[in-house]
């Protein structure tokens, strides 16, 4: 049996709706909300003929472990990620060859050393979806996963961007490297600010834990901070 998780607010289900209405097994709404919002998600999912269900606000809490739905919840199948970081990369550059060197586009990873709070992480995988980050790496130890409260804070990015979690994250920039990626960690005792580095080319950048930045075996793999 595939495993299920909940997600709930309109970005984080509007995304899902979208790219995969085959994976919402169950649409948990709130009857007693009726402006234009909920009812154009609604008529899309009764489109894509998902199978909704009329839901009390306390019901919704309850699935979602707080008030931030905003009227929706669902049950949803676990979609897993397709491709590891290698192969997101080899997938890169066959496309790049295939184009004049003005138009390629250099890789761009960011690499989360301990991030624990899932609203940060939602907002880093936000923030990684609009500036076109290619993947985000995390350690599988000290680290948050995704849940719904991730995915709501994203608004939709928990769908689209690939998130890796690996056993050792100090090991993981090696990858990179081979592939001429520059990896850049910040710190605040850099001697440069983000503004004084070159980002043009192929990069990876590491941010900190929220406490105590990066951990001195992941900051030894950098090129410069």
């Amino acid at each position: 049996m595939s495993s299920s998780k909940v997600l709930f607010g309109f970005h984080a289900l509007g995304v899902r709706l979208k790219t995969a209405p085959q994976s919402i097994l169950e649409l948990y709404f709130e009857p007693s909300r009726r402006d234009a919002r909920m009812r154009s998600f609604l008529d899309r999912a009764s489109e894509a003929g998902v199978k909704m269900i009329e839901s009390d606000g306390a019901r919704l809490s309850k699935m979602c472990g707080g008030h931030g739905h905003q009227g929706i919840a669902a049950k949803v199948q676990a979609i897993a990620q397709v491709h590891s970081l290698d192969e997101l990369l080899e997938d890169l550059e066959a496309a790049n060859a295939e184009l004049p060197v003005e138009q390629r586009t250099q890789p761009l990873i960011l690499v989360l050393d301990g991030i624990t709070d899932p609203h940060n992480l939602g907002a880093c995988l936000r923030v990684a979806d609009g500036a076109g980050v290619h993947a985000v790496i995390a350690p599988k130890d000290h680290a948050a996963g995704i849940n719904a409260t991730v995915a709501k804070v994203a608004s939709g990015a928990a769908e689209t961007v690939p998130y890796s979690m690996v056993t050792k994250l100090a090991r993981t920039p090696g990858e990179p490297k081979e592939r001429n990626i520059w990896i850049i960690g910040t710190s605040d005792d850099a001697p440069k600010t983000i503004y004084q580095v070159d980002l043009k080319g192929p990069v990876a950048l590491v941010l900190g834990a929220e406490g105590d930045g990066m951990r001195q075996l992941t900051r030894k793999t950098c090129d410069e901070l």
